[in-house]
């Protein structure tokens, strides 16, 4: 069987998690991407496709993909699921009849799949009577028509976690889903229901177990981190409080956090991100730099809170890395209003931002709004902020030519051409500081291992063409 992840790191941990249930019912599981290129597969029973809805865009990579792995895998009943199932399940399965859906609120009854396909071929009477039609009607009948009992409950919502990665070298842990907000232009909230979160002993619990096996940092993934909600003891705590028990709890492994509202920036906030062990790395959700924009948008904060929040942050930890989210284009934004956000990057000087164009989502009051943005205006705001965003990574990464770092290898490749002065391997490294970088090494077991490192130099050329790797690195340590 092959599983899809597209958007998020959510649907990334949840893949991750779905991938143990098949494998623990004795299936092959393929989670690298499939491409144009691939070559046909006659024995997968079953792709899962994992999908975002977050864009026009997100969607219609969602159809591409689906429509390669009805070509790819013929004989393959195509499972989708995420918050493009959940919104869109009818349009998705008139794509073709060996589509079934089970709609990301109830996502964790995939763990239920791998069983009913072996209940499903110990019924047939011979292989050849197969059919994957049926297979996905069966699936869609069992499964994907069935409600779930209370489907956004925590033990169901963290079901799909695993502690030990198949497609992923740092480990992550899904501590937060759904969201209360109501932003008018996001549909995830739709999508993901209402806010949950992991008990903190279930949290303590997980971290443990991955420090146990190995794992040099986990990434706390939440939707809406100033949501997180979690029943300890006799009573619930924040995020904040979360982070402090599990560093009381642990010894070794680190902590990272993915995106962060301005608001959860507090004196409470800043003295637990100040232990040693949380990484200087930081995503704020910021979305523009009007404050009139973020009214429209039922934003919670004001640019004012943005520039506070990087402030704190740089008080808390020596020279973060903090990047952000923009959206470019939203209805009614002027010349005035863009040049507001640009300001806004400019005071908090972030390290990166990814930058994108306003998308239109269906049910969402942004969806009905006037004074709509020109494309061509979106577009080259878009460009405008990329470029600005591009200068200041360098800027930042050369702030650390020199310096030594902890970075965690991930991916190892050999290079494409050999010779007698060359290395064996080329590493995919990430440093504390979110820097990647490029790793040349004799040693080809060093992947999901944290090691010392020298940043060597910026890889000018790559971050301008929006290259992954980002800066050349040695490693510190013996290496053959």
């Amino acid at each position: 069987m092959r599983i899809e992840t597209l958007g998020c790191r959510l649907n990334q941990i949840e893949s991750e998690g779905m991938s143990r249930f098949f494998l623990s019912c004795d299936f092959l599981v393929d989670m690298s991407n499939i491409t144009s290129s691939s070559a046909e597969n006659e024995d997968v029973v079953l792709c899962v496709v994992n999908t975002c809805t977050v864009t026009q865009k997100a969607e219609q990579k969602a159809r591409r993909i689906i429509r390669l792995l009805l070509t790819k895998c013929p004989n393959a009943a195509v499972l989708v699921t995420g918050c493009y199932a959940q919104l869109s399940p009818e349009k998705i399965k008139q794509i073709d009849e060996r589509i079934c859906v089970i709609g990301g609120q109830i996502k964790s009854r995939i763990a239920e799949v791998p069983q009913l396909i072996k209940k499903y071929f110990d019924n047939l009477l011979e292989k050849k009577l197969y059919n994957p039609v049926k297979l996905a009607e069966l699936i869609d009948s069992e499964i994907g028509k069935t409600p779930q009992e209370k489907p956004t409950y925590p033990e169901n919502s963290f079901k799909l976690s695993a502690t030990s990665l198949i497609a992923h070298s740092r480990a992550s842990l899904k501590i937060q889903d759904g969201c209360n907000n109501n932003c008018s232009y996001c549909a995830i909230h739709m999508a993901r229901g209402h806010s949950v979160s992991i008990e903190v002993e279930t949290a303590i619990e997980r971290v443990k177990q991955m420090e146990k096996e190995g794992q040099s940092e986990v990434v706390l993934t939440t939707v809406n981190i100033s949501q997180y909600h979690g029943k300890y003891k006799n009573g619930y705590c924040n995020f904040s409080k979360l982070l402090k028990i599990l560093l009381e709890n642990t010894d070794k492994i680190n902590f990272r956090i993915s995106s962060l509202y301005p608001e959860i920036v507090d004196d409470e906030f800043c003295a637990a991100i100040s232990d040693k062990r949380v990484r200087p790395h930081f995503h704020i959700s910021v979305q523009t730099g009007s404050d009139k924009i973020l009214r429209l948008m039922n934003r919670t904060y004001t640019a004012s809170d943005v520039v506070n929040a990087c402030r704190k942050l740089r008080q808390a930890k020596t020279n973060p890395f903090i990047a952000c989210d923009i959206i470019t284009g939203f209805p009614g934004e002027t010349d005035e209003d863009f040049e507001k956000t640009m300001k806004l990057c400019e005071l908090c000087d972030f390290s990166w931002v990814h930058a994108f164009v306003f998308s239109e989502r269906p049910g969402t009051p942004a969806a009905n709004m006037k004074n709509k943005v020109a494309q061509v205006t979106a577009d080259e705001r878009s460009k405008r902020v990329t470029a600005w965003a591009i200068k200041n990574k360098i800027k930042y990464i050369e702030n650390f030519i020199n310096a030594e770092l902890d970075a965690i290898f991930e991916t190892v490749k050999r290079p494409a051409v050999l010779s007698p002065f060359s290395s064996d391997f080329i590493y995919h490294a990430v440093t504390e500081n979110f820097i990647h970088c490029e790793i040349h090494c004799q040693n080809g077991n060093l992947s999901n291992q944290q090691h010392r490192v020298k940043i060597l130099k910026t890889l000018r050329e790559k971050i301008s063409k929006g290259g992954e790797i980002e800066a050349a690195a040695e490693l510190l340590n013996s290496c053959t």
